[in-house]
């Protein structure tokens, strides 16, 4: 591997947190598979289970930029450095760097525009509201709901919620409960969780005087960006709760999701169980 490459892999290690020794103590050597170790004569060096394994070169200018993302150095809609820039930044061609991105962008992570250069994404932009809104009308545009909130509450999560939000039984989290409105006609129950300690401050008034997309406030109040979601589909009858909600009877066949949103890392940040009239909406979704 040449220089570049080395320093890279170097630097992609010490970004997933491993340590290295410090600058003036003694590194610890490891005596080679089946030869008595110095510090312990009487102890013999482990043979190794499994050979190292090397990232592609482009997927760890992937990794640094990701990283560079996720510390906020480039904000959601400012425009990130050249490929030339990069590649000077980091030590390679710059079709290395183009690779980098272009998955970058396949992920939703940026958005090239063209003439203008590349750009952080951001849910601000209006494509992006409907990258996690999949109901759409049957007939005409499709267009965003306007929201009733009718619980914000801050309490203790429910052990099947920490476990999907890999917390702990009974942390804080933010618990939301609303309708959604297509013309006027209710047709979303959603609940949400969301980390207390990640969210603190956020409230009803915060929610109901925010008019654009819950994720943009997300992103631009509480530092957080939905990158990826997991969902789960199938089909329900209408309890009385939702009957009640929906304005229809009870039993009435809809759509029940329950997603994970993550943010950088994998990290979860939201769950989302939400129940949806489809007699006049469907669920779409883009397979490649």
């Amino acid at each position: 591997m040449n220089s570049a490459s080395s320093n890279l892999t170097t630097n992609a290690t010490a970004a997933s947190g491993a340590v290295s020794p410090t600058a003036g103590s003694p590194a610890s050597v490891t005596a080679p598979a089946g030869t008595a170790n110095p510090a312990n004569p009487a102890a013999t060096a482990p043979v190794a289970s499994a050979s190292p394994t090397f990232s592609p070169l482009y997927q760890q200018i992937k990794a640094l930029i990701t990283q560079s993302l996720q510390s906020g150095e480039w904000k959601p809609g400012e425009l990130i450095p050249s490929e030339v820039e990069l590649a000077g930044r980091f030590k390679v061609s710059q079709g290395t760097v183009r690779k980098a991105i272009d998955e970058l962008a396949a992920e939703n992570l940026v958005m090239r525009r063209q003439g203008k250069g590349t750009f952080v994404s951001t849910h601000h932009e209006a494509r992006a509201h409907f990258r996690f809104l999949r109901l759409v009308p049957d007939e005409g545009v499709p267009h965003y709901p306007e929201s009733k909130f009718l619980e914000v509450r801050r309490v203790r999560a429910p052990a099947d919620v920490a476990r999907l939000m890999e917390l702990k039984s009974g942390d804080a989290v933010i618990f939301i409960k609303r309708v959604q409105y297509f013309d006027g006609v209710p047709t979303i129950v959603e609940e949400l969780w969301l980390p207390g300690l990640i969210f603190k401050g956020l409230t009803a008034e915060r929610l109901v005087e925010y008019k654009g997309p819950m994720y943009g406030l997300f992103e631009t109040e509480f530092g957080t960006r939905m990158i990826r979601a997991s969902e789960q589909i199938r089909a329900v009858c209408a309890d009385a709760d939702a009957a009640q909600l929906l304005n229809i009877e009870a039993g009435t066949p809809l759509l029940s999701s329950e997603r994970v949103s993550f943010t950088y890392g994998d990290k979860p940040v939201e769950l989302r169980r939400g129940l949806y009239l489809t007699s006049h909406h469907h669920y779409q979704n883009e397979l490649s």
